[in-house]
């Protein structure tokens, strides 16, 4: 039967269930107001050992700048250091790291949980010293495929940040690959 091929159907692991919380929202996390010494933290962990650009650290100079004051850069996290109002109840988890379990769902059985795909929307609005931002997390899309190690479901977790004034600042997703 050359030339002939034989589709095998698999039976989908997402449930009716996982289906149902797809773009609920999972975990909201709340920072504390951003200070001009967290922007100054961060650029000198992300810049060193080189001198990070003056708009992030020097107040004077950042008055001048096109933004008009000190701003964040855009990879700016709000939540490295402690959140007023904890991710989870218990232990704390990685921000990317998740389960259906958090919206009261079965998560499918599996043996690997891999981070595959990391991919970061901008609106252009700078977090400033003052800001307080708001992280929602939701599973925003499941699909599945056959592959060298099997079935694998892939899950992208969509992070959202906004601003006290609900601006939209950035939206990150993450896609894993559970197999």
């Amino acid at each position: 039967m050359e030339g002939n091929s034989v589709v095998v159907e698999i039976a989908s692991i997402v449930t009716d269930e996982m289906r149902s919380i797809v773009g609920k929202e999972m975990r909201r996390v709340v920072s504390y107001p951003v200070t001009a010494q967290d922007i100054r933290r961060w650029v000198i962990a992300v810049w060193y050992p080189e001198t990070p650009p003056r708009q992030y650290w020097d107040e004077e100079y950042a008055r001048q700048a096109p933004a008009g004051s000190l701003v964040a850069p855009e990879d700016f996290n709000p939540f490295a250091w402690a959140t007023p109002e904890p991710a989870l109840d218990g232990p704390q988890v990685s921000q990317t790291a998740f389960s259906e379990a958090e919206l009261g769902v079965s998560p499918p059985a599996y043996s690997a949980f891999i981070l595959s795909e990391i991919n970061t929307s901008h609106s252009g609005i700078a977090m400033r010293p003052g800001d307080v931002i708001t992280g929602l997390y939701s599973i925003t899309k499941y699909f599945e495929r056959e592959g060298r190690m099997g079935h694998m479901l892939y899950t992208t977790l969509t992070q959202t940040l906004t601003n006290q004034n609900e601006d939209w600042i950035r939206s990150t997703d993450s896609v894993f690959i559970r197999y």
